[in-house]
């Protein structure tokens, strides 16, 4: 009886054991994919700062190349990949109130739509829209002062969504 228990132990064991292990990880990016472009985004956004989408755009170029093995091509629209996008909201909103008609939290987001042009292995076209916000006390937190600190908060989120679209095509 040990001896059955132990070879469907050593049975269920090997057909769990991985094929291969890496440390690299080359998600679901086709091996096609050497390099993207990015064009500095569009800001549609009327209460944005104005720096916001050429911060944006610099952040995303950065946070691809840090994060996956696309390289940048320079060459507008030369890359495998093209990602072309506006920021199409900007604001901060009261999204609790206290006793006073105070707020007690508020709420700054930021919206921005994307187009995946994508030339090899086939052309296709992706498209992403990325909405993230961050909420502050406007008591202990002054929001003209504060302001470039949290957008870049929600810059970082946008970032990871536009890789996230890159590595899973979904």
């Amino acid at each position: 009886m040990k001896f059955v228990y132990c070879f469907a132990s050593i049975l269920l064991f090997t057909s769990c054991w991985p094929t291969s292990v890496s440390l690299v990880d080359s998600g679901s990016m086709p091996p096609e994919w050497k390099t993207f472009t990015l064009k500095t985004l569009e800001l549609e956004a009327p209460n944005a700062p104005n720096n916001l989408a050429s911060v944006l755009s610099e952040n995303i170029k950065d946070g691809i190349q840090n994060n996956t093995r696309l390289l940048l091509n320079p060459k507008n629209g030369e890359g495998e990949i093209l990602i072309e996008g506006k920021i199409t909201n900007y604001t901060a909103v009261p999204i609790a109130i206290q006793q006073g008609d105070e707020a007690a939290k508020n709420r700054l987001t930021i919206t921005a739509n994307f187009t995946i042009f994508i030339k090899k292995p086939k052309e296709d076209k992706m498209a992403l829209t990325s909405s993230q916000f961050i909420d502050f006390d406007p008591v202990t937190t002054d929001f003209t002062s504060n302001e470039i600190s949290l957008y870049e908060e929600i810059n970082k989120k946008i970032v990871q969504d536009v890789i996230n679209k890159l590595l899973s095509n979904w």
